[in-house]
């Protein structure tokens, strides 16, 4: 984008030529439109365009940065701010706010004075008027996905119909299923389409009941549009998706039957599409299904914890995972497809080796993974080439560049076809038996022989692309008819050369422009040598600093036939454009076939080559079944961590065992390592359920069904939610969604209230996910004490021995001399036997009085609530300290206590209540809590105070 600042503005802006009638019958117009926040309207002036009123300031402020490029347009008392944007500028700020923001749309006006109209319409979800600006100079982002809502309350429980559209690659999908009071499932569709854009029916967004779907919309970055309830109705739908479908409705009657609520939701999709209004979507669209239960699960809070996605605050690419494991080839197709597939992992054992077979045959033959990177570098964006082809482009470019591509498609084949590894059925049964078949005579060859005798090869190496004179008589004869009279003008240009005596090309040049037609030059030194030459057969035209255009009859006559030739010619040209290109797009199913198949390719070559290129080589997972597997990574490592330059990465192990470790309790202190460790497990389980090596040096991975992550909550004082309020609703997501397939990773709870109210939630949750998710659990934290847990004599303990809870805290050294603070970043078995929370703050070089007088401070505060512990009730584990002396039926009863209050936590309507009324219930369940603590020696330690 340009770089502007208030010197050099006022000569990059375009200049706002408008008189005061002008001015004054546009300001006019400008009142009358509706008051839309969201809306940024462009005003097209033909040569730049114009942006008014609070859009000028904004465009100001956020794209030129600077309120100088602001100008008022009409006088003080009723004129509006306004700001030029050419053409350039315009593209940048479309391509940002409907690739990139989510909160805002696009308008563009034409006309003049005060009479001016819509003409075109964006939004996140729906950019079909502006493709041509937004991928005319960059690869096709995601295709944009709008989805629609329609929820329904039904004693107690949400059943959401849903549907989607895209549009780029002509889908619609359908889903229908129960839903809690966070919208979990809803959130999780949200990140595996990669939703842009939702419609809501207006009363739901009104509805208390819906407040948290806002939240869901808001945490995914969708933009929310709400429409009449009446839009959301299914009658004539089935006519409607007649006309769009490939084929018979009748095919897909049976799937249609199976929903209710989407069905509404679909129709008000269709209708705010506009999918009926553009012929190019007859008998184009496909229609599915959408399950929630093919993919793994993953929120936003998951998505962010494990940094899958690239964001524009990354200081390099292998910040991401996306960035990370972004070594295709293609032009767009392959990291389109890896966005997809980190989003959607999978859960199918038999789907995810078939990836990993194919990226082993790439990791173990060197010359077959270099020979399709090779050739995959010179495959277009074959996807977005075909949506051009159906849209009927009006040139032959996408035509050109598909016909390369499928030159392409042998090499790649015979380079699969050479492999004779153990995956050689495989690859030969899934990769080289389709593109046999599209090279078959009845497939793309055909397409092939047409563009060899349609198209003019011989000038595509120059981008001119044009019709072969010999593919058609007519365009053949007016070729003939058009290079006969080229000659005779060449002829005259020669005769009127020797009547001259003027030496051909140097002295006397025969040019050709849109003003004059064929036009003899001379420059204005040889004017005057030969003004006197020029009889009255010759007639001046121009007499320039460049010199001296001039014609004569012969030359006028022969030129107007030539530019009448030409005229016809290019007329048949561009019919015979239409047909080539009209009968190009009967291929589209075949070249989407094969866009498929090789961004398949190229995403498996690219997790071959991250695989080898890496800084220690990755491995093949085991990947076993859900139930009964366990997850042990051997030499566990960060990818994106340890891809960062100057960082030794130390590996760590990580088992989960269920029965013995499949809850682990992991202590340390800060800067140690605990975040990045349980990070590194949810990366190197989501890759392997991708169908990705994995960092380690042995890994069995057993299928998880979601992937919950809490680790971290910011402010959100713009949405009115505290980092607590955050922290809960994040961790309530986890308890009411999580099962015992899936994984849950936790990273200090508790930090965004009191201490002793932290740890009791943390405690509480612990036994719930123990007693109740049974999910394997990594579990980060500085409350020590919870490693109390592991102890098995708390809460069931039946359940508690099925689970297994482990203690395990990442290593530190203090030298006894120095007490220099050293991290070992190493994950190793027991609890953490002490704090260090002053020596991190040594390391942050607080000054020297502070230090100690947070030790002194520390000391008396350990001496003044530390008991001695009850001997032979607790097996206490090195480093466990300060419990309150207690007998095992005062530590089962208040366990189960802490579990009740943990219950009526999670049913707390959190949906229907604001910030405050959130805070006072949470405030008197917590009363409650420590009135019974007074009778009970577990429970208080949940409430000591110093």
């Amino acid at each position: 984008m340009e770089e502007f600042s208030p010197e050099n503005i006022s000569k990059l802006l375009p200049d706002l030529k408008l008189d005061a009638r002008q001015a004054q019958g546009f300001i006019s117009f400008f009142k009358t439109l509706s008051n839309d926040a969201r809306a940024v309207r462009f005003f097209d002036r033909k040569d730049y365009y114009t942006v008014h009123g609070e859009d000028a300031s904004f465009i100001a402020k956020t794209y030129y940065r600077t309120t100088t490029a602001l100008r008022q347009l009409g006088n003080a008392t009723d004129g509006i701010p306004s700001v030029s944007v050419n053409r350039n500028m315009f593209e940048n700020i479309a391509r940002d706010v409907l690739l990139h923001r989510t909160d805002l749309t696009v308008e563009v006006y034409e006309g003049s004075g005060s009479n001016w109209r819509l003409t075109k319409a964006g939004t996140p979800g729906n950019i079909g008027a502006f493709e041509d600006v937004l991928f005319a100079n960059n690869d096709m982002q995601d295709a944009p996905v709008t989805i629609a809502l329609f929820p329904s309350l039904r004693e107690n429980q949400c059943i959401v119909g849903l549907s989607y559209v895209d549009m780029t690659n002509q889908r619609l999908g359908l889903a229908e299923f129960l839903d809690d009071s966070q919208f979990t499932n809803v959130e999780s569709a949200l990140v595996a389409l990669g939703c842009k854009e939702c419609l809501l029916p207006v009363e739901s967004g009104k509805s208390i009941e819906f407040k948290n779907l806002h939240g869901a919309l808001d945490r995914c970055g969708v933009l929310l549009t709400e429409r009449k309830k009446t839009e959301f109705k299914s009658r004539d739908l089935v006519q409607d998706l007649g006309r769009i479908i490939k084929g018979s409705i009748e095919t897909v009657r049976e799937l249609l039957s199976e929903f209710q609520h989407a069905l509404s939701a679909l129709g008000a999709l269709v209708s705010y599409t506009d999918l009926l209004a553009d012929d190019y979507n007859y008998g184009n669209y496909t229609i599915q299904k959408y399950s929630l239960n093919r993919y793994m699960r993953l929120d936003s809070s998951a998505i962010r914890a494990l940094n899958i996605l690239e964001s524009k605050t990354d200081a390099n690419k292998n910040f991401s995972l996306l960035g990370l494991m972004n070594r295709t080839c293609t032009a767009g197709m392959g990291k389109r497809l890896l966005n997809k597939w980190l989003k959607q992992p999978l859960l199918d054992v038999d789907e995810i080796n078939c990836r990993l077979d194919l990226v082993q045959a790439f990791v173990d033959d060197v010359e077959l993974r270099k020979t399709v990177r090779q050739q995959l570098k010179k495959i277009p964006d074959i996807e977005r080439l075909t949506h051009n082809l159906r849209k009927r482009a009006a040139n032959l470019s996408p035509v050109i560049k598909l016909y390369q591509a499928c030159n392409r498609l042998p090499y790649i084949k015979d380079a699969l076809e050479h492999y004779v590894g153990q995956f050689s059925p495989f690859i030969r049964k899934k990769y080289v038996g389709p593109m046999e078949h599209w090279l078959g005579k009845d497939q793309l060859n055909m397409f092939i022989d047409l563009v060899d005798t349609a198209v003019d090869l011989d000038h595509i190496d120059s981008d001119e692309y044009m019709i072969s004179p010999g593919y058609d008589e007519a365009l053949a004869t007016l070729k003939d008819d058009l290079d006969a009279v080229e000659q005779q003008i060449y002829n005259i240009y020669k005769q009127t050369a020797n009547d001259l005596d003027l030496s051909l090309d140097k002295s006397i040049k025969l040019e050709k422009g849109s003003q004059f037609g064929h036009v003899f030059r001379i420059t204005k030194k040889e004017e005057q040598k030969v003004r006197k030459k020029l009889s009255s057969n010759y007639i001046v035209l121009e007499t320039r600093k460049d010199g001296v255009k001039f014609t004569n009859s012969k030359l006028k006559r022969h030129g107007d036939q030539y530019q009448k030739i030409l005229n016809e010619y290019t007329s048949h040209q561009k019919n015979l454009v239409f047909r080539v290109v009209q009968t190009s797009a009967t291929f589209s199913m075949i070249f989407e076939d094969s866009a498929r198949l090789l961004s398949e390719l190229d995403v498996l070559q690219s997790f071959a080559d991250l695989t080898v290129s890496s800084p220690v080589p990755y491995v093949r997972p085991e990947i076993t079944g859900s139930d009964g597997g366990d997850i042990i990574l051997q030499g566990c490592r960060h990818p994106c961590v340890e891809a960062q330059d100057g960082v030794n990465f130390i590996p760590n192990d990580c088992n989960l065992v269920r029965g013995k470790s499949w809850l682990q309790i992991i202590t340390g202190p800060n800067m140690g390592g605990k975040s990045t460790f349980i990070r590194q497990v949810g990366v190197n389980v989501l890759m392997a359920q991708v169908g990705c090596f994995v960092p380690c040096d042995w890994a069995s991975v057993s299928i998880r069904d979601c992937i919950f992550a809490r680790v971290g909550a910011g402010d959100c004082q713009l949405r009115g939610v505290s980092t607590f309020m955050q922290e809960m609703l994040e961790t309530a997501s986890i308890l009411n969604g999580a099962s015992e397939k899936s994984l849950i990773i936790i990273d200090e709870l508790g930090r965004g209230t009191s201490t002793y109210d932290g740890f009791g939630l943390a405690w509480a949750i612990c036994e719930h996910l123990v007693q109740v998710t049974r999910a394997p659990t990594l579990f980060a934290t500085h409350f020590h004490e919870l490693t109390a847990l592991s102890q098995g004599t708390l809460g069931d303990s039946s359940n508690m021995a099925a689970v297994g809870v482990a203690n395990y805290h990442v290593g530190a050294h203090i030298d006894p001399i120095s007490r220099k603070l050293t991290m070992l970043y190493k994950v190793e078995p027991g609890a953490c036997d002490q704090s260090f929370g002053i020596h991190v703050a040594e390391f942050a070089n607080f000054p020297e009085s502070v230090v100690a007088l947070a030790k002194r401070k520390a000391f008396e505060l350990e001496n003044s609530t530390q008991a001695p512990s009850t001997s032979g009730n607790i097996n206490q584990e090195p480093g466990t300290k300060r419990r309150l002396a207690c007998i095992p039926a005062d530590m089962a009863t208040g366990a189960a206590r802490a579990h009740r209050f943990l219950e009526e936590f999670a049913s707390i309507p959190l949906g229907q209540m604001d910030v405050k009324q959130a805070m006072q219930h949470v405030g008197r369940l917590t009363d409650e809590l420590e009135k019974d603590a007074s009778e009970n020696a577990w429970l208080k330690q949940l409430f000591l105070t110093s």
